[in-house]
């Protein structure tokens, strides 16, 4: 069961309109967060709900759109149920994420009269996420192997894990498939979706589906929620874009009315400094479950390298000898070896944190640290180290004592195993590029 509320005018007229608002992406967000638009759609004599979101089978790394979708027809009957509201004139409007949602259920039920979105996305999820961490880092002055290798790269095995909900949902079919009037609203300084790609996949799928009744809107000084914005899209103000909610007012009216717009677009060009990149599947070779094993291999081979060094000096302390001396085999320190297994503990534990940081705060918040030559100071350290480790594996190979004794030559041959798997992995994530 979800709750929910309906704001209406306070005058309002018998038969009006009413809409449905689709939240975008979070976990259990309450219908408040909507409420400016919901007011600000009451004004233009629309009966609006908004609702509580779901939290149970939604997460950040669970959800269903059809299961969203489901939810939102749920509300379209009962706002159809309202007192005073007509329900053959009873649409719905999705923002963001919803972008996705609504159009799925307008494309499932005749009951549902038109169709709004705000900020939609006509790619698929996972293509948009990684555009809008990349764009974002780019927008605080990031380039190079981190922005252009490493953040992709990490969607991709987060992916493949099966952390990333319905990541290749496709939304051009179901845009085919709408049949009722559409009004799409983007605003110029969009940072979460690509403003400058999306309106013109939208217009082919619904042309390609016979559906010419579409107006797109771009609104200047706006952000991804069409309200304003005074840096770019970077900080939201309570304001919706002027002329917004007018907009709506009058479209619902004209297309509740059988007059829909036909193939319309205005507003000023949107801007987008950079195309978003398909994201394929990973290969076998680059899968969760390859990633996973290499990272066990490092943490044992970097890692036991100190472990036994330190079981060893304790048990010296507690008197118990291993039973050679440096005449007999004992084991020697090997030159390079404490560099492979210090710098490769750090890379691999510190990159990955570091990543997992990155894409948690990426977008058009994002905060990558000081900037040394456009590079996050934090990845530049991590490549250093990276560097570091292998010029300690090749020392390590060059100056390793064949005669050490088995159990030293197990140790460091486990070191340098390491090290060599190490050279690709690094390559492969970036940290041995520019």
């Amino acid at each position: 069961m979800l709750h929910g509320s309906v704001i209406s005018p306070v005058r309002a007229r018998s038969g009006r309109a009413g809409v449905v608002l689709v939240h975008g992406a979070g976990t259990g967000t309450k219908r408040g967060k909507l409420l400016g638009e919901a007011v600000a759609f009451a004004r233009q004599g629309l009966s609006v709900l908004i609702y509580d979101k779901r939290s149970e089978g939604y997460s950040l790394f669970e959800r269903s759109y059809s299961q969203l979708a489901d939810d939102a027809l749920g509300a379209v009957q009962t706002l159809r149920r309202q007192p005073g509201v007509d329900p053959a004139k009873v649409g719905i409007w999705g923002l963001s994420e919803g972008g996705w949602v609504a159009p799925l259920a307008a494309s499932r039920s005749k009951d549902i009269s038109f169709l709004i979105v705000v900020g939609a996305n006509a790619l698929q999820p996972l293509r948009q996420q990684t555009w809008a961490v990349a764009a974002g880092l780019r927008k605080a002055g990031v380039h190079g192997s981190f922005v252009d290798r490493a953040e992709p790269t990490m969607y991709r095995v987060i992916t493949d894990a099966g952390m990333f909900p319905e990541p290749y949902y496709d939304p051009e079919p179901v845009i085919a498939s709408v049949r009722q009037p559409v009004l799409g609203i983007w605003g110029v300084h969009d940072l979460l979706t690509p403003p400058r790609e999306t309106p013109p996949i939208f217009a082919k799928a619904l042309e390609k589906g016979g559906n010419r009744q579409y107006t797109f809107r771009f609104f200047a000084d706006a952000d991804h929620a069409a309200h304003r914005t005074p840096d770019g899209g970077v900080t939201r103000l309570p304001e919706l874009a002027p002329g917004y909610a007018e907009l709506v007012g009058s479209w619902v009216e004209e297309a509740t009315s059988g007059r829909a717009p036909v193939a319309q677009a205005t507003g000023p060009a949107p801007v987008q400094a950079d195309d978003t990149v398909a994201v394929p599947p990973a290969e076998w070779w680059e899968s969760a479950g390859v990633q996973g094993a290499a990272l066990v291999l490092f943490l044992v081979a970097f890692g036991g390298y100190p472990v036994v060094a330190l079981v060893r000096r304790v048990r010296r302390r507690g008197g118990v000898s291993s039973g050679n001396r440096a005449g007999q085999g004992e084991a020697v320190p090997v030159k390079g070896a404490w560099l492979v297994s210090a710098g490769g503990l750090a890379v691999v534990v510190g990159g990955f944190l570091y990543l997992f940081y990155s894409i948690m705060t990426g977008g058009k918040l994002a905060s990558p640290g000081p900037l040394v030559m456009e590079r996050p100071l934090v990845w530049l350290a991590l490549q250093a180290l990276a560097i570091a480790t292998v010029v300690g594996t090749v020392l390590t190979f060059v100056r390793w004592p064949r005669s050490a004794p088995t159990g030293e030559r197990v140790r460091v041959g486990l070191l340098m195993a390491g090290g060599v798997v190490f050279v690709p992995w690094a390559l492969y994530w970036g940290l041995l590029l520019p």
